[in-house]
């Protein structure tokens, strides 16, 4: 049984301090495991609790691409309106052909804010030299970093990860609702999905429940706060629970969010990330969300992953077996090993 291997497997992680967080299964929407490993806050040794608030990274754009589609029902735009027609960036680098369909998918072509690229490691170092993170508070922070950068490709071309194209559809919410993006997602995903514990927290904000982000470090540790984004922003770093989670999870299957045809097209990939499989499997990505098939072409799972220092999550469901998997964890890359050690799990019982 998945949930008989579970407990030793992720306790021998959390003892040799590769796992810190929660991870939680739920089939057919009825919790089938729950654990809390690890530290919320290493200063005090206060642990983490089923209940504790985990940064999600890029898990949010989830989110984001929701409330898009909700614009998109209430006829204040398309999928194939240019950005440039919602928002003035007309002295910008951005395409005028550049559409929301584009951002939604990566296929936009445009510079990121931050490429990921083989040498990432040296050159985010180097914009956390160059850019006070602390400033970042706002999605609008973040064009100068990339509006004026000539784009990677034409729009529509191809898929590359990219977090720019998510900070314009945080704009665009903005100017389509006429709220700030975090308050438009609090109203508009949060609360229809009674995800009561998901909010906007900065790092150096003072909340309850709230797991502190660790980096590993000269064989100790040390906070996050001086090398990841303060606040959050629509390319990620919203908080939630383990719970909240899965919530959301309900919520944009059953409906909650969208009309049955919007929900379909949520749940539904959009574009090849590479012609090449990865790790044996082809991987797809729709409106924020990414899709991964077999070689026989069967939809295995689809979600999302979040990564940034002091911060790994995994949001993954796995539609033939109703199995919601949800993994916070409150320190740097723990929780992508342990996934794929879950996703073997889970495909072996079939």
């Amino acid at each position: 049984m998945l949930t008989s291997k579970l407990p030793d497997l992720i306790q021998t992680k959390a003892d040799a301090d590769e796992f810190s967080g929660v991870v939680a299964l739920w089939q057919a929407d009825e919790p089938i495991y729950q654990q809390a490993f690890g530290l919320a806050h290493r200063g005090f040794g206060i642990a983490n609790t089923l209940d504790t608030r985990f940064r999600l990274a890029s898990i949010g754009k989830m989110f984001t691409a929701v409330a898009t589609l909700q614009l998109i029902a209430q006829h204040k735009f398309t999928l194939d309106t240019p950005i440039h027609n919602l928002l003035a960036l007309s002295q910008t680098s951005i395409p005028a052909n550049v559409t929301i369909f584009h951002l939604l998918t990566m296929s936009s072509g445009i510079a990121d804010w931050f490429e990921e690229s083989a040498t990432w490691e040296a050159d985010w170092a180097a914009l956390c030299r160059e850019q006070p993170l602390y400033l970042l508070r706002q999605n609008a922070d973040y064009l100068p970093l990339f509006s004026q950068k000539a784009p990677n490709f034409g729009a529509g071309e191809r898929y590359q990860y990219n977090n720019a194209g998510y900070i314009l559809l945080g704009l665009a919410i903005e100017a389509a609702t006429g709220l700030d993006y975090f308050e438009a997602i609090r109203q508009h995903v949060f609360a229809p999905a009674g995800m009561a514990g998901a909010d906007f927290i900065a790092l150096d904000a003072i909340a309850p429940n709230l797991a502190e982000g660790y980096v590993a470090e000269n064989g100790g540790w040390r906070k996050n706060v001086y090398s990841t984004t303060s606040s959050a922003a629509a390319d990620g770093g919203a908080v939630a629970s383990a719970v909240d989670l899965q919530r959301f999870s309900v919520g944009l299957r059953n409906g909650r969010f969208l009309s049955p045809h919007l929900t379909q097209a949520m749940l539904t990939p959009k574009i090849l990330q590479d012609s090449e499989p990865m790790r044996g499997y082809f991987w797809h990505y729709g409106f924020g969300n990414e899709f991964v098939f077999s070689q026989q072409n069967q939809l295995l799972r689809w979600g999302h992953t979040g990564e940034e220092d002091g911060a790994s999550c995994r949001l993954y469901h796995y539609p033939d077996q109703a199995l919601d998997v949800v993994i916070l964890g409150n320190q740097s890359w723990c929780a992508g090993a342990l996934g794929w050690q879950i996703h073997d799990l889970i495909l072996a019982q079939k």
